[in-house]
């Protein structure tokens, strides 16, 4: 295990004294906070000047989780932060590269798919108020067709797209996607996640290329998610609550979670896309949804395995320690 992450060095807990407190309730935060926003927004530079300047403004990969709608995104972002009108127009430039090279996609989701570029898509526009522009890319949207193959999860699955809608109905308004829409996947989702379930001790269960995955990328973790920002039926909340409970009950001794049934042999990843960091994020979300206790205290025991074991020595989001930041970020909301 110890090649795969550093070691994390800092204390596991300080105790708080008043003169502490004290102290830190009278730093300056607004030059603090000016000092953070500073240097992530010259970082947001460094970005874009790598991943759009020095590529020729060319779109090699146009999805969000790992080409040109990244970039898109990144400064759809920094405009919500700073207003600058440069970010907005020059997120809206790339945005339309990426409808262009995702036009002939056959990828539905919104992090890997042609749903993610129409839905930022949408967001910049309105943000721009450019009302043409909005009606270009939702009618773009409301033309993505699901393939009757496709699988549940959130990379390529029904989930992903489902997260697509979400976006679009917080950025945009709610009822932007139809809930008679959204509410068809849903319940297909749901009876194949029991009918593979069936005769197992958990009350759902899917699979990706045959695996059945627990994660945030291909599994329960992702799946699970997303549906508690669904509207669902009483008997489909037990039945999310009855997975969770079943994946809280089969984690490894360390508190790390397996990256699917056919792999609980191993405690070796965590990573947002297989083990506690992509758990942890679900658990959150279940405690606030849920409000029960069990949800918090095996939230933070996943969060205590990504602050022992989240610091690897890679640098993305999915397989590297960006991903500890953000499980530790949703945890301290908590």
């Amino acid at each position: 295990m110890g090649d795969r992450c550093f070691p994390n060095s800092m204390p596991d807990f300080v105790p708080e004294t008043a003169a502490a407190v004290e102290s830190i309730l009278s730093m300056p935060y607004p030059i603090i906070s000016e000092r953070f926003k500073r240097a992530a927004l010259d970082l947001k530079e460094a970005i874009v000047l790598e991943t759009w300047g020095v590529t020729g403004q060319r779109v090699r990969d146009f999805t969000l989780y790992a080409g040109a709608l990244g970039t898109a995104f990144l400064l759809l972002k920094a405009h919500e932060v700073t207003s600058n009108h440069i970010d907005l127009s020059l997120c809206a430039q790339i945005v339309k590269a990426c409808d262009q090279a995702s036009s002939m996609s056959t990828d539905v989701t919104f992090i890997c798919g042609r749903a993610g570029v129409c839905a930022i898509g949408t967001v910049a526009a309105k943000r721009a108020g450019d009302e043409q522009l909005l009606c270009y890319y939702l009618a773009q949207f409301n033309e993505i067709k699901l393939p009757r193959n496709l699988p549940d999860e959130l990379l390529y699955g029904k989930v992903g797209f489902l997260w697509a809608c979400l976006y679009l109905n917080k950025h945009i308004g709610e009822g932007t996607v139809a809930s008679v829409h959204t509410r068809v996947i849903v319940e297909e989702i749901i009876q194949r996640g029991r009918a593979l379930a069936k005769g197992g001790a958990s009350p759902l269960m899917f699979e990706w290329y045959g695996e059945r995955y627990w994660g945030g990328a291909h599994g329960l973790a992702g799946i699970l998610h997303i549906l508690m920002d669904m509207e669902l039926k009483p008997d489909e909340i037990q039945d999310v609550k009855g997975t969770l409970r079943y994946m809280i009950r089969n984690r490894f001794p360390s508190g790390n979670y397996p990256s699917s049934e056919e792999d609980r042999g191993r405690d070796i990843l965590v990573h947002w896309c297989h083990g506690a960091p992509g758990v942890a994020l679900t658990l959150v979300k279940a405690a606030k949804v849920f409000g029960e206790e069990e949800f918090v205290q095996a939230a933070v025991d996943a969060g205590e395995v990504v602050w022992r074991r989240g610091l690897l020595k890679r640098v993305g989001i999915c397989h590297g320690s960006s991903q500890a930041d953000r499980r530790g970020r949703n945890a301290w909301r908590r």
